[in-house]
């Protein structure tokens, strides 16, 4: 999976291979790789609602956030099939997230038997 988190707005570096169109090339070639499995871009931080349950299963739910310790924003995922980590570290460095302050992690998708 390709975690794409863009950099705060004040951090935020004017780099070419960021724009609009970079992002619709890259997921074209993605999707034209045959890698692509799932991705999603994510709507605007302020429309996120936090959960948590206390040790008594009480529900508290917060829209005043975020509430990361980061400045870094999650913006959108890939789920791609690639053979190895070298291959999702390509990827994961064609990706116009990882330019301009922003990052792109890399994790594989944990697998359970049922």
């Amino acid at each position: 999976m390709l975690l794409i988190n863009s950099a705060p707005a004040d951090l935020a570096e004017d780099v070419p291979g960021t724009s609009f169109e970079d992002w619709q090339v890259y997921d074209k070639t993605v999707k034209n790789s045959g890698i692509f499995v799932a991705g999603h871009s994510l709507a605007d931080l302020t429309t996120a609602t936090t959960v948590r349950v206390d040790r008594d299963g009480q529900r508290t739910i917060a829209t005043d956030g975020p509430f990361a310790e980061t400045r870094e924003v999650l913006g959108g995922y890939y789920v791609i099939d690639v053979p190895d980590l070298d291959a999702a570290l390509d990827w994961a460095a064609r990706c116009p997230g990882s330019r301009g302050g922003g990052s792109v992690v890399v994790r594989p998708v944990a697998e359970f038997e049922v």
